[in-house]
């Protein structure tokens, strides 16, 4: 039935990103099983600063962090992915009641489940397949357990417009009263770094983003001419922000349930955007939507930020 309902979703958001212009789709797509492969391949490259820079920083802050979550926390992680990360938050944890996975490609989410639950047997794990984009719906709250902690690595949060960010926070307050949130934000950098991470030379983030439109002739019966495509990213430097789109290298027209849609050459389809940010703006951010700033911690070269955020137990309205 979901996968039926995201079917269904896929195919109206195609549908709407070919038909509008400029043509733009969310980048939760680029996530199936062969994307997700992909990416794991992205987070391991040379020129792919983040994971590897979050990764230490978690190493060297996870007794910190612990601290605040205090014993028995009830751990979700939203995007959670191959569970890489919060295994150094899980091994610091003070006996952690549950934790939650959260993340949209079931498959890849399942398998990496059910590694973790083997190396940590004492610990509940929960996964749930779904979109931290929707306003998402939680488990209930364990009886015994202690603080209710969300962890969204990665610089996830990159990918929303402002808008999209501030309805993230919003959705954790009202769902995690009296709980907190720790963030991974990448930071503002020197544009050479940032446009050699979107712009690797084995090519694997051409692969990923150009995965997009294989996904969409596989699922949607789609009739994308993939080699007639390709993957530029670029910083945008007034607005922090890379962005990654799709070129079309001529003109073309692209099929999709009877309808047919027209490329211009050099039109693009836009695929994500990553914001950039300080340390400041993100606190300022959170706070607009309720939340409130507590410890963070950055890498020697401030390439990367770690935030954690308290939720109150009551939200003004």
């Amino acid at each position: 039935m979901i996968d039926h309902l995201e079917h269904l979703q896929f195919m109206q958001d195609m549908q709407t990103a070919l038909s509008q212009s400029p043509k733009g789709i969310s980048p939760k797509y680029f996530y199936d099983q062969a994307g997700s492969a992909l990416f794991d391949r992205i987070c391991e490259l040379p020129e792919y600063y983040p994971t590897r820079t979050e990764l230490a920083l978690l190493q060297s802050c996870a007794s910190e962090v612990a601290q605040c979550m205090g014993e028995h926390a009830d751990i979700l992680e939203f995007g959670a992915g191959s569970l890489q990360k919060i295994r150094l938050l899980l091994k610091a944890a003070q006996q952690p009641a549950r934790y939650v996975p959260m993340d949209i490609s079931g498959a890849h989410l399942e398998a990496a489940s059910v590694t973790l639950q083997q190396e940590f047997p004492q610990l509940r794990v929960q996964p749930l397949v779904a979109d931290y984009t929707q306003d998402w719906q939680l488990p209930a709250a364990l009886p015994n357990a202690g603080k209710r902690v969300a962890f969204f690595p990665g610089s996830t949060i990159g990918n929303f417009s402002p808008a999209q960010a501030h309805t993230f926070f919003k959705n954790c307050a009202r769902h995690l009263p009296g709980g907190a949130l720790l963030l991974g934000v990448d930071l503002i950098k020197l544009p050479d770094v940032l446009h050699a991470a979107y712009n690797d030379a084995q090519g694997v983030t051409a692969a990923f983003n150009l995965n997009l439109l294989a996904r969409a002739n596989r699922e949607l019966g789609c009739d994308f001419d993939v080699k007639q495509f390709a993957h530029s990213a670029f910083y945008n430097a007034p607005l922090q922000r890379i962005e990654m789109h799709l070129l079309s290298l001529q003109a073309q027209t692209v099929h999709l349930s009877g309808q047919a849609y027209a490329f211009e050459q050099g039109e693009t389809l836009h695929t994500e955007y990553s914001h950039k940010f300080t340390i400041a703006g993100v606190q300022q951010a959170a706070l607009a939507a309720g939340l409130q700033a507590g410890p963070f911690w950055t890498d020697p070269h401030h390439h990367f930020g770690l935030l954690w955020l308290n939720i109150p137990h009551t939200q003004e309205h």
